[in-house]
């Protein structure tokens, strides 16, 4: 027998550990295991979305006269055992680059290696692995930019296809553990549909049916219009492969009728790009999870005020784009990337909190979690992490709120004490008198601070950070 283990790549077709397992002369058992060590930094939220796709999962195999089988424990006890059950020559499995993962991994390594079983690992996640895209001296890239040149001309691999039923063991699985029996209470926020066919339906129609992508590139920063993929979490759980996804995009490269179609199809390529760059990031320097990536000469002193904290979470700032954009977050467990954005300069440079309680806030409600993209996210917000350099980097949420957000459809959404209030005083909220809100929206707040006078103060703070 030859186990393939199942974590962030819930999918059967272009997983490529899976086939290469398939490729052996050995039938696949196909595992997954409920980690407790992993499970400790999960949430409600991903919980419900992770059960749904393994059962997408192990109905598929179910299909293919074989099951997923399912257990729970300690992965470095758990996987040896396995292969004890099923008398399995070799384990397979797809790379993590997360610190996290990677210790479960070299304990499972360690394990496997105790007991003389052969294993194989294979870089599945993203196009181009960790330490593959580098600067002339051979280091990972800290600037996006130059990164993105070489990751744009580097060919990518094609799609791999799915196992043949033959190639599969013939054995069965026991039911999947419930929420509560995980000990999870349920969400919250609404589920989104997280299977290997709402990815591939959801990419299919972004790409060639829909051609949103063909709008990507004027519209993605616009959370009203809807122009975005919405498969950072199919990503995130692995139920589409990279591979496929970027054989659509260049469907519709081919497909495009202008140069203003082609510079969609390269704008979400893009965004691709920025995911892998993250990724390298992390895999290089896994303490980016709790600490800044840049340096500075002094301490940030950041002001953490816990009131101003639960206002921010809570959606109760009085800047309507800030406030749309954390309760979309408590609704629906994802949040718009220009809001998103929006939203960590808030924390950071207007309220002066350090980025890492707006990440674990993030980390614990959204349902597509992934550390190296939010950490390079918040810290970027922050001017902490790659291309810092602009430390002055200050959103003025008024401005983005009426720049992307015009007609005030998406604040109005998600803020319902602001409908029926014209859209020019929405976004002039912080500004208007105390009388004139009362009058427009008696139960939304009045903004918690002064943004002019709070960007003067980041300044400073940063500047003293930097030891000017």
């Amino acid at each position: 027998m030859h186990i393939h283990w199942h974590r962030r790549d819930l999918r059967w077709r272009d997983n490529r550990a899976l086939a290469t397992a398939s490729d052996s002369e050995e039938p696949v058992v196909p595992v997954f295991v409920f980690d407790p060590t992993i499970l400790e930094h999960a949430s409600p939220v991903r919980v419900a979305c992770l059960l749904e796709a393994l059962e997408a999962l192990a109905e598929w195999y179910r299909e293919q006269g074989s099951d997923l089988v399912v257990a729970r424990g300690e992965s470095s006890g758990v996987i040896p055992d396995l292969v004890d059950q099923f008398e399995a020559s070799t384990v397979t499995w797809n790379e993590d680059y997360s610190g996290l993962g990677r210790d479960r991994d070299r304990a499972v390594v360690a394990a496997l290696e105790e007991d003389g079983i052969e294993y194989e690992t294979v870089h599945d996640a993203i196009c181009h692995e960790p330490g593959s895209i580098t600067t002339n001296e051979g280091s990972h890239y800290s600037v996006f930019t130059y990164f993105w040149k070489k990751w744009r001309d580097r060919e990518k691999a094609a799609p791999v296809d799915s196992p043949p039923a033959s190639a599969l063991a013939d054995v069965s699985g026991d039911p999947l553990p419930t929420r509560s029996e995980l000990e999870f209470e349920e969400p919250s926020a609404s589920v989104p549909t997280v299977t290997p066919e709402a990815a591939r339906d959801r990419a299919t129609a972004f790409c060639l049916a829909d051609g949103t992508i063909y709008r990507y590139a004027d519209e993605r920063d616009y959370p009203a219009a809807e122009a975005t993929s919405q498969l950072s979490v199919d990503l995130k759980y692995g139920t589409i492969g990279i591979r496929a996804l970027y054989a659509l995009t260049e469907r519709a490269w081919e497909d495009a009728t202008s140069d203003a179609d082609r510079e969609g199809v390269d704008t979400f390529r893009q965004q691709l790009a920025w995911r892998e760059f993250y990724a390298h990031v992390l895999a290089f320097n896994p303490s980016v999870v709790s600490e800044n990536f840049s340096g500075y000469q002094n301490e940030i002193e950041w002001r953490n005020d816990p009131a101003e904290l639960e206002a921010w979470k809570a959606g109760k700032t009085g800047y309507p784009i800030v406030d749309a954009g954390m309760r979309q977050l408590l609704a629906e467990g994802w949040v718009h990337n220009r809001v998103r954005m929006i939203v960590a300069s808030f924390l950071t440079k207007d309220l002066l909190i350090d980025w890492r309680a707006g990440y674990d806030w993030y980390r614990r409600h959204l349902v597509d979690h992934d550390t190296s993209n939010d950490t390079g996210g918040w810290q970027w917000a922050a001017s902490t992490g790659t291309d810092a350099q602009p430390y002055f980097r200050i959103f003025n949420p008024t401005t983005q709120g009426e720049k992307y957000d015009p007609d005030a459809e998406y604040i109005t959404r998600y803020v319902p004490e602001l409908q029926g209030v014209p859209p020019e005083e929405i976004h002039a909220w912080p500004d208007l008198a105390d009388d004139r809100r009362r009058e427009l929206a008696p139960e939304y707040p009045d903004p918690i601070v002064d943004h002019g006078e709070r960007r003067e103060r980041a300044l400073e703070m940063f500047k003293i950070a930097r030891g000017e």
